[in-house]
Parts: structure tokens; sequence; C-alpha cells
């Protein structure tokens, strides 16, 4: 009894490569990477956020502070706290954010009152807000409005 081994009748072995492996592996470090560079990415995203609408609400304390002070050009005598005076530039406000041990975060905040109208009055009211962000440097939240004598 003779055997005919051909080629095609052998059995073939299906294994993996080498190559075919470190290829594999490559692929799952980068979609690894892809993944967690992500997560970090909208994280910090997610923090700038939330320091950006603590001080738009620093800033939003400071303008209603100057859109309720006292300007009655018809009292007797007139009164008019909506002076540059009564709004010196606080340094040291916290950022309302959460905070876990020494994470506190400061702000500066500037109020500027300047006359636009004597005319008619009227005054511009503009609020910066000024804080850091990581090795980003510094942001400003800036509001302004204008305001007119109160109306009897």
């Amino acid at each position: 009894m003779k055997l005919k081994h051909s080629h095609s009748s052998r059995k073939r072995c299906s294994a993996l490569t080498i190559i075919e492996v470190v290829i594999a592996l490559a692929l799952s470090a980068l979609t690894f990477g892809g993944i967690v560079s992500g997560h970090i990415f909208a994280a910090r995203k997610a923090e700038w956020s939330a320091y950006s609408l603590a001080a738009q609400s620093l800033a939003m304390q400071r303008m209603e502070q100057a859109r309720s002070a006292k300007w009655d050009l018809l009292a007797s005598p007139p009164v008019n706290q909506l002076i540059q005076a009564n709004f010196p530039p606080i340094n040291n406000d916290v950022l309302d954010i959460p905070i876990s041990g020494s994470n506190i975060v400061y702000a500066s905040t500037t109020t500027t009152i300047s006359s636009v109208s004597t005319n008619v009055p009227l005054v511009l009211i503009r609020v910066e807000c000024v804080w850091p962000f990581m090795d980003r440097g510094f942001f400003t939240n800036s509001i302004q409005t204008y305001r007119s004598p109160d109306q009897q």
C-alpha cells in the first residue's frame, strides 16, 4: 500500500504569526490610548467649564451689587451711590467649585463705572473676573450693562 502525499491533502496549521500578534497588540494599544486621552480631554474641559461658570457667577454678583446701588437725582438731596469708589477691586474671591483639600482657586474681580452721557445721565458698568486654570494661564469673564438713574 502506497500513501501519496500531496500539498492539497495536507492539513494546514491555522495559527497566528508573530507579526499578526504584534499588529493586534499595537491596534489595541492605540485604541486604549485614544480612549484614555479622550477621557482626560473631556474631564479637563468639564473642569474648565466649571471654573468659567463660577467666575461668571462672581461677576454677576458684583454686577447686581452695582445695579442695586441707589442713584436718584430727583431725591432731595440727590443720591448717587453708583461711583467707582464704592466698588473697589476684590483680589481674593474664591471660585465656587467643589473643594477637596487645598484646591482653592482665587479670582480677581474688577468693577469699572464710566459715564457715557451727562446730558441724559447714563453710565456703563463693566465687571471683569480674572481666574487661573491649571497650567494654561489666566482667563477673563466680562459682563457689562448700561444704567440710568432710579425713576420715581
